[in-house]
């Protein structure tokens, strides 16, 4: 730890102009390890011409999500990725207007509303593995985005958007894409410039914009989803206007299905690939379920399941990482941040550390016990994100994973058919390519 808050922390060796840009750019998930590893709980580097300070230590990433959240905002670097897209909505917008939004958003996410969302999750999935045949192999997580997208528009928007997938599975690529290129190269060709990609982004968020309008023209103020909350809010209030409604339904629907997408995706193949893993989920699945839907109550006796749930997106976090921006000069950690800088904290960086976890890379769902989960450092797991920001869904993503896996379980084993994924970090940890994987009829 630096003695002189004034003095820059440690980190990799850099190129005049280009900084650390082609170390990033390489593989920037083994980057942000090396870096861990090598310079301590903060890190300097420096990444198309923009700082970055690297938090790495469970304890000052508590400080930066908790104790001093007030001074630090989403930032320049996240609006540039997604303010675009989700515009106002809870992902992206910052103080008094955020925690009233929140506010008015969070009874969707409440015990009563959750048990309520299960049937709808359960029995969705059962759709989605109708289609399976035995031995035949699936892109899963081509089948795990269609179904976290139906569930999310039916369970949170009352919509079905089955004719809608298409549009929205590319809109979504194209934000993905941008998210990509924008990480990589944080100083981006313009927006205005009509290249192909460009063209492309522009695209989606018109689609974008086109499917959240038709999912909002169908509500009416009182009838108890999202939209008709904010409709609402809006007669009662006149403060919420029919954009701030759109951003969102597009803020709701594309972090509502993606992360969770993922992390089913991900956990799958981690159970392809150790099936001796797999065996007590099925087991449990036979025990607990004997064939039938599961159901909001079953969840409690479901505990390898969420075991499962917990390890894959340890292994596998959804969200590799994020950053803030500070609002104010900070001293984190010995170091003095400074305005405007940018903080970035990995979930792939902590949730691998050996000093947290015994074989860190090594998928092993019955390490998540009660005497574990009390000994373990608060912000060494944080799918979620922490402190007031920390996502809004994430019982409603828990639930639903647990409730999907379970389903499938029940049904169906799964073998691999790439032992090995690559990944194209964007503002997600998206596969490089389909995770395909043979699934057998039990």
């Amino acid at each position: 730890m630096a003695t002189d808050p004034s003095e820059r922390p440690p980190g990799p060796d850099a190129l005049p102009v280009v900084g650390n840009t082609h170390q990033f750019a390489g593989d920037p998930l083994d980057f942000y390890v090396e870096t861990a590893r090598e310079y301590g709980p903060v890190a300097y580097y420096e990444v198309g011409g923009e700082p970055f300070y690297q938090l790495s230590s469970p304890e000052l990433i508590e400080e930066l999500l908790v104790h001093r959240n007030q001074s630090f905002v989403k930032g320049d670097l996240f609006q540039a990725s997604l303010g675009d897209v989700t515009g106002d909505g809870l992902l992206t917008n910052e103080g008094e207007f955020w925690r009233r939004q929140r506010h008015r958003i969070q009874p969707a996410f409440g015990p009563d509303r959750l048990a309520e969302y299960a049937p709808i999750m359960a029995e969705y999935t059962e759709r989605t593995i109708e289609q399976w045949a035995d031995g035949e192999v699936r892109n899963v997580h081509a089948d795990m985005m269609q179904l976290t997208v139906e569930i999310a528009a039916t369970a949170l928007f009352d919509a079905d958007v089955t004719e809608m997938e298409d549009e929205i599975a590319d809109a979504l690529e194209a934000v993905m894409d941008r998210g990509e290129r924008r990480m990589k190269r944080p100083v981006d060709v313009p927006e205005w410039v009509p290249t192909p990609g460009n063209r492309r982004y522009r695209r989606s968020l018109d689609a974008l914009e086109r499917i959240a309008d038709r999912i909002i023209a169908d509500h009416e103020p009182g009838d108890g989803d999202v939209v008709s909350m904010l409709l609402a809010a809006s007669e009662a209030h006149d403060e919420v206007d029919h954009q701030l409604i759109r951003d969102e339904v597009v803020t709701l629907l594309l972090a509502g299905h993606e992360t969770t997408a993922l992390a089913l995706s991900y956990t799958l193949h981690l159970l392809a690939t150790n099936p001796e893993q797999a065996e007590p989920l099925h087991a449990e699945a036979d025990r607990v379920l004997d064939d039938r839907t599961p159901t909001h109550d079953d969840l409690d006796d479901l505990t390898y399941t969420e075991q499962v749930v917990e390890e894959g997106m340890r292994v596998r976090p959804p969200v590799q990482g994020f950053v803030r921006e500070a609002a104010e000069p900070v001293e984190l950690g010995g170091y003095r941040i400074p305005e405007g800088a940018t903080v970035s904290v990995q979930q792939w960086v902590v949730h691998r550390d050996p000093r947290w976890y015994d074989d860190p890379e090594q998928f092993r769902p019955a390490r998540w016990t009660d005497e574990m989960r009390s000994a373990l450092p608060k912000f060494a797991y944080f799918p979620f994100g922490g402190g007031p920001r920390r996502c809004i869904g994430d019982r409603f993503a828990m639930q639903e994973a647990r409730l999907a896996l379970a389903t499938m379980a029940r049904d169906y084993s799964f073998e691999a058919v790439t032992e090995e994924l690559s990944y194209s970090p964007s503002i997600t940890l998206r596969p490089d390519g389909p995770v395909e994987l043979r699934v057998h009829r039990r």
